[in-house]
């Protein structure tokens, strides 16, 4: 599973619900992949994942570890040269993206991910945690996008949004992509 989310801590309840998705990740069985730091959501992801004995592989841009904010306490930390080559490299290590609370690297990475599901370069669910609503104005916009004719509801239906984390893992499990045709209407 891939986790998109940040290097800052945001409120403690988004602190908390990253601890608890790496420590649900670890006891489903599912290896997590993210970004590297030991800080912020991201750290938090890592250690409780680690702490519930699962596997993490951390993919980080070189100019991170020269900041010295690289985990040193992971299953395997890959170094990369470029953020973008980060997303690749993350995504590809992946069968499922969940995105968490997050800045706009967070953000970033997952409008990358959902569009290279739109542009059928990968089937993966992608998903976001609605962690105290943080992803409410995402949700509306989306919608908005949808009324004003930028998104079609094959591609809205992409974007897996739930407050329940175990729900929304459950869903991940089950996705299917949507079936569509660009024909002379591509994404």
């Amino acid at each position: 599973m891939c986790v998109y989310c940040g290097s800052s801590a945001g409120r403690a309840e988004y602190l908390a619900a990253a601890r608890r998705v790496g420590e649900t990740l670890a006891r489903r069985g599912a290896e997590v992949v993210y970004g590297g730091a030991r800080v912020g959501t991201m750290g938090a992801v890592a250690d409780g994942a680690l702490a519930a004995g699962g596997r993490v592989i951390g993919v980080i841009p070189r100019s991170l570890v020269d900041w010295e904010v690289a985990h040193d306490g992971l299953t395997e930390l890959r170094v990369v040269d470029t953020p973008h080559e980060r997303k690749a490299v993350m995504t590809g290590l992946a069968d499922a993206v969940l995105a968490l609370p997050g800045g706009a690297g967070t953000f970033d990475e997952l409008f990358e991910a959902w569009t290279w599901a739109q542009l059928k370069l990968h089937a993966k669910p992608v998903g976001v945690l609605n962690v105290a609503g943080y992803f409410d104005p995402l949700v509306a916009l989306v919608e908005h996008m949808l009324r004003e004719g930028f998104l079609k509801p094959p591609y809205r239906d992409m974007l897996l949004v739930d407050d329940d984390l175990e729900r929304l893992l459950d869903r991940f499990a089950d996705y299917r992509p949507p079936d569509y045709t660009w024909s002379d209407d591509p994404p």
